[in-house]
């Protein structure tokens, strides 16, 4: 038990990390979402998504060209 103090600083230290390092990927996913169907809502990440989810969700509809 010679090294209980420097045990307990170093598992201190730790937890410290990884709590910074973990956290909610809400931000980032905010973010990353800038394309949103106006027929739905669903936000998008790209025009190839948007293309993709008109195929599948609505196909009777045409989805607005790239440049909008």
């Amino acid at each position: 038990m010679t090294r209980g103090k420097q045990k307990i600083e170093a598992q201190k230290k730790n937890v410290e990390k990884n709590q910074k390092a973990k956290g909610s990927q809400l931000e980032a996913r905010a973010v990353a979402l800038k394309i949103v169907c106006p027929i739905c809502k669903v936000q998008l990440a790209n025009h190839n998504q948007l293309r993709d989810h008109y195929g599948s969700k609505h196909p009777k509809e045409t989805p607005p060209p790239e440049s909008s």
